[in-house]
């Protein structure tokens, strides 16, 4: 992964962990300036966890940098590749309540919320509960968990474009359930029994990982794909997935004028193919107040050279703010 557009690796100067209800406990760290404009980055999945590349998008000068991992996944526990987990009280809304949380833990006024894909859902939930603490918005790879987002990359419609990756998604699935993927996945991501939800977790994961960037990317489909990870990557997401992110349909598209008045960038990946353009094209439309930046050589990952370049700069423009 080259990540030359970004700032030079940092370490956090703050690590703990937010008792935040339900037997949950969530891994928060702070670095860059403690006296900084603060910033929230939120990661996608939902349930991929935070990585310490991700603090790179920042100025470490001019920027508090949150990073924290959302229930169930990175060093937040407990961690949903156990059986046992309990995925009843991670929801979209039990997060937007953590977010809120943390920030009035860490006595912030109000700060820049940074999210993509997932991060994107959760960031425009979150703004639109809470619009008072945020000051701007950096959203990449839109989605919003509409319909027919979801049946495009999970039920059959990117299979035209990966039909080889696609055949690996159905292995596990036999033919007679495969009119409904998201559920027949759910049905063996929650078998108690490794040997079932294990291989289920890991095809379910290697699809997304697979067709995320524009160009392969071997030695992130083989990190995402590592069981544990994996079990809770898939658990969760399609734990989200089967209840709509707990979210009406087309809610966060509809309540952009709640959020109008807040500075925002909105940088898409021409060839995204897990969240594609339609989304974001939607989003600034019902939005145009916001910026819409169209990286023309890029899939959908954050990792991809113009995809940094462009969050980067949304980020470098309101440091100032």
């Amino acid at each position: 992964m080259n990540l030359d557009a970004l700032y030079p690796p940092i370490e956090p100067y703050e690590t703990g962990d937010l008792l935040v209800g339900d037997g949950n406990r969530i891994y928060w760290e702070q670095s860059g300036n403690p006296d900084g404009k603060p910033v929230v980055f939120l990661h996608g999945g939902p349930g991929s966890g935070t990585s310490p590349w991700q603090r790179r998008f920042f100025d470490p000068e001019v920027y508090r940098i949150v990073l924290f991992d959302q229930r169930g996944c990175g060093r937040s526990t407990p961690h949903a590749s156990d059986p046992a987990a309990d995925l009843r009280f991670n929801t979209t809304w039990h997060l937007v309540a953590d977010i809120e949380l943390l920030r009035k833990n860490l006595g912030i006024q109000s700060w820049q919320v940074f999210g993509g894909s997932w991060g994107s859902t959760l960031a425009l939930a979150y703004a639109q509960a809470h619009p008072d603490a945020v000051s701007e918005l950096v959203l990449r790879g839109i989605f919003t968990l509409r319909r027919h987002e979801l049946e495009w990359f999970y039920e059959g419609g990117a299979a035209a474009l990966f039909p080889d990756l696609w055949q690996e998604y159905l292995e596990p699935i036999p033919p007679l359930e495969r009119s409904r993927m998201i559920e027949a996945y759910h049905r063996r991501l929650f078998d108690a029994d490794p040997a079932v939800h294990v291989p289920a977790a890991v095809a379910w994961t290697r699809w997304e990982a697979s067709t995320v960037t524009l160009r392969p990317d071997p030695e992130h489909v083989a990190k995402a794909t590592e069981e544990s990870q994996a079990t809770a990557f898939a658990r969760i997401e399609n734990h989200f997935f089967m209840h709509g992110g707990w979210l009406r349909e087309g809610q966060l598209i509809d309540g952009v004028d709640i959020i109008r008045r807040i500075p925002a960038v909105i940088v898409q990946g021409r060839y995204d193919v897990c969240t594609p353009m339609m989304t974001a094209h939607d989003l600034h439309t019902a939005w145009p107040e916001a910026d819409l930046v169209i990286v023309d050589d890029a899939g959908h990952a954050a990792s991809e050279p113009g995809i940094q370049r462009a969050l980067r700069a949304a980020t470098d423009r309101f440091a100032a703010l």
